[in-house]
């Protein structure tokens, strides 16, 4: 699947299962409406278009906005003592903060797992994910285990992710998998607002089912947006929308012969701030042509088992779902176990950094496939591979 990832404000899809891109505010066709996206730095994206049609709906037992409901985190990272700190954590259910690791490979590093109680997003579900890493800091931010969206009849499951990272910070959110049950709808924005001289790396692995059991694109409908900004102006925007009733998956051009979809997006210092400040930062043309070598196998292995699958049994046995357009591709069938993943990475536009696309059969191929670009990443941007992961 196609993503556009510019500096104006993109055209979005009307409904139909495709993704549609423009700029301008000019239609691409196929109902795309103009302006849809808009938003501020840091605000919660409007809903998307095709998910409308849902929010009316009335969630039987509890509704919508009711305690349960609502869930909502709340993490601030800031340096002290030469090292970062989680200095807030407000998470009411179903998130849940037990601490940090502290086993980060950079000596002010740190990292936090967030934990659920609960079964997975349920129909009527809303999320709200607020990170923010202070100045100099260097935090990353996962999950403990696979996200779930349950099966839905009545509205939809939505999370809203906002990220800041201030001026010299690093921030990494790297949630294990998503797992689509049958008749799922999921809908989320991601907003993350940089400081001229910070980074940050997202992460994100979809899997379109229980695929173990069969159950294999019988989800109701998903739909994923980022929005990247520097300074409060935007530089990327990169939407995604699947409903297999509309449109099949498994159609050249979106997913073809693979289930799982996988994508990293590294977002790299101003190069101007970087000059000014006297520090060293990669050019996201070579770090391209690096993270490319590191997702297919050529330089670093890309589809090992260290590199997660959520640890949930046949659940994210199959793997996730997505497609991307990339400069360049490759396969790393040799690099893990012998699981095919075609990858390749590609320099965002306005100098924002990388975007990497994997898809493969299994979720932990892809996510050892986007591990191994994320750690070659993290080297050119703090000089040290990203932490061990401490999960089952």
């Amino acid at each position: 699947m196609a993503a556009e990832t510019t500096g104006d404000e993109p055209t979005e899809s009307g409904g139909d299962g495709r993704l549609e891109r423009g700029r301008d505010g000019s239609d691409d066709g196929g109902g795309a409406r103009s302006g849809a996206a808009r938003t501020t730095p840091n605000g919660s994206l409007p809903t998307h278009p095709a998910f409308e049609r849902y929010e009316t709906e009335s969630v039987p037992s509890v509704g919508v906005g009711r305690p349960g409901k609502s869930g909502e985190l709340d993490l601030s990272f800031a340096v002290a003592d030469g090292t970062t700190r989680l200095v807030r954590d407000y998470a009411r259910v179903p998130f849940h903060v037990s601490g940090t690791l502290g086993h980060d490979p950079h000596p002010r590093g740190e990292t936090v797992y967030v934990q659920s109680p609960s079964g997975g997003i349920a129909q009527g579900d809303r999320h709200d994910v607020s990170i923010t890493a202070g100045e100099d800091a260097i935090a990353h931010v996962s999950t403990g285990s696979s996200t779930k969206v349950l099966s839905m009849e009545h509205n939809y499951g939505g999370v809203e992710v906002s990220l800041r990272v201030g001026p010299g910070a690093h921030l990494e959110y790297v949630p294990e998998p998503l797992i689509l049950h049958a008749d799922a709808r999921y809908c989320q924005g991601v907003s993350v607002d940089l400081a001229s001289d910070a980074s940050a790396i997202l992460g994100e692995v979809v899997v379109p089912g229980r695929l173990a059991r069969g159950e294999r694109f019988e989800f109701d409908r998903y739909a994923s947006r980022l929005r990247a900004y520097r300074e409060g102006r935007l530089t990327v925007a990169d939407d995604a929308h699947l409903c297999p009733a509309e449109n099949d998956p498994s159609a050249p051009g979106v997913l073809g012969e693979f289930d799982v979809y996988g994508t990293l997006y590294v977002l790299t210092p101003d190069p101007e701030a970087v000059d000014e400040s006297e520090t060293d930062a990669p050019e996201p043309a070579a770090l391209s042509d690096t993270l490319h070598e590191a997702v297919t196998g050529r330089v670093a292995d890309g589809g090992g088992t260290d590199g997660g699958g959520g640890g949930d049994g046949d659940d994210a046995a199959g793997s996730d779902v997505e497609g991307g357009s990339s400069d360049v591709e490759g396969d790393n069938r040799d690099a893990g176990g012998g699981d095919p993943v075609a990858a390749g990475a590609t320099a965002l536009p306005n100098g924002a950094g990388v975007a990497v696309r994997a898809l493969g059969d299994r979720a932990d191929a892809v996510s050892g496939a986007l591990r191994a670009a994320w750690s070659a990443a993290r080297i050119e941007l703090v000089g040290a591979e990203a932490a061990p992961r401490r999960k089952n």
